[in-house]
Formats: C-alpha cells, structure tokens, sequence
C-alpha cells in the first residue's frame, strides 16, 4: 500500500502531465488575449510591451488592440490574415514608418484605424491606397510638405481628429507649431514644389541653350580666323600660284 504523501504526489504529477497535454496550440504572447465585446470577437494586446505585430491572432478577429506598445514600424502585410478585421487601435506606439502595403487586405471591411500619438513625420499616402476605414493621424511630429498634403487628401480623417495633425516642422519656420489644415488653407505645398522643380528646369534648359549657343559663336569665328589666316598666307605666293589658291579656297568656302 502506498504511503498517502506519495499517492499525493503521484496525484499531482498526473494533474500535470494532463494540464501539459490538454493547453491550446496557440499561445498568445504575453499580456494578449482574446474576447468578445458587443458580439464582435476582439484581440487586446495594450501595454503588453510588444516590439512588433504579435503573430497568431485569431483570423476571425473583429477588433484588435495593439495601443501602448513599443512597436517601431509596420512592415508588408502586417495584417493580411486579417480578413474580418473591423476596427485597428496602434496608438501611443513607436511607429516611426508605415510600409507600403502594410494594410494589404483590410481595404474592405476596416473601418477605423487609429495611429496617433506616435512618431510620424513622413508617411506615403501609398501606403493607405484603396483604404476606406476612418483614420486618425494626430499627435505626430509631422514634417508639413507636399507628401503630407497628399496623404491628408487621400485618407479620411477621423472627426474633430485634424486638429491634431499639428506642423512639428517645415521649410517654412512660420508654419511649425500650427495646424495642418490651417497652414494648407493658405499655403500649397504641392504647388510650390511644382513652381520650384519648374524654375529650376527652366534654370538647367537655359545653362545648356546658353552652352551651345557658346560653342557655335566660337566655331564660326575660329573658321573665320582661318580663313583669313589663309588668305593672307595666299596674298604672299607669286599673282599666278595665288590666283588658282584664291579661287580653290573661294570654292572651298562657298
């Protein structure tokens, strides 16, 4: 007969192996879990310290929350197993880039993306084509530029969120510290960009006209010099040696 202490022990042995056996293939990582809220399957990982996009999140998730992080980028096709996605909270991260492609796949069913208090300064507006989802870009150390401006017209900003997108700086110093939409109802950057590549355009055209108009002057007025050179030399032989010269370089000129 077994002593109680060990049939104890044996007991929790087995109480383990059986918890080793039975735990779900996937493991979430840590400070992630899934949920259900309003009848939509959601995903938190908020403050879970999370340097990149977790892997293994639900594909069936409605809902995911990676706020508070540390995540420094979002690369190619962060999101691509995400078909049913419907809402995507990356605030208060590190994000300092946005690839093109990143929201690859959620084009038809996200409808809220929220990006703001992180580190943008310049992100292509590529990188949110055919992105229909509601977006909201304040609290960014924006560069106010053409790319700016283009990304502003193409993405639809949350509601009361543009004042947020605030100039952290600009080739302009009196732009910096002021709001986006405000500087751009006054001032556009595309266009002044265009204005400077013309002029500039312009600039190069003129120098290279201006170069060959140089070296066609400097052509003629060297055949010029010849010429006369040789006359003079032809003016030196005896009248008959001189007349069939003269009359072979009139020829020859003509």
């Amino acid at each position: 007969v077994l002593h109680p202490v060990t049939m104890g022990l044996l007991l929790q042995s087995l109480l383990l192996l059986l918890g080793c056996c039975l735990r779900p293939a996937t493991a979430f990582p840590k400070g992630c879990y899934p949920s259900e809220e309003e009848g939509l399957k959601t995903f938190r990982c908020s403050n879970a310290r999370l340097t990149e996009i977790p892997r293994d999140i639900p594909n069936d998730t409605n809902k995911l929350y990676l706020d508070s992080n540390r995540i420094p980028f979002l690369p190619r096709d962060a999101f691509r197993d995400l078909p049913l996605l419907l809402e995507l909270d990356l605030s208060h991260n590190a994000i300092t880039s946005v690839e093109s492609g990143a929201f690859r796949g959620l084009a038809e069913h996200l409808h809220s993306l929220d990006l703001s208090s992180n580190r943008l300064v310049s992100v292509s507006k590529d990188a949110f084509s055919n992105l229909k989802a509601k977006v909201n870009l304040s609290n960014n150390p924006w560069l106010c530029d053409c790319r700016l401006q283009e990304l502003v017209r193409t993405v639809e900003l949350v509601a009361g969120s543009s004042g947020g997108i605030v100039c952290d700086s600009s080739a302009q110093e009196e732009h910096v510290g002021k709001a986006f939409l405000q500087v751009i109802a006054d001032t556009d950057f595309c266009n002044v960009y265009k204005k400077t590549t013309d002029i500039a355009m312009l600039v190069t055209m003129f120098g290279w006209f201006a170069m060959v108009i140089s070296y066609l002057v400097y052509y003629v007025r060297q055949n010029q010099e010849d010429a006369r050179r040789h006359l003079e030399y032809l003016k030196s032989l005896p009248s008959k040696q001189r007349h069939s010269e003269e009359s072979s370089t009139i020829s020859t000129v003509v």
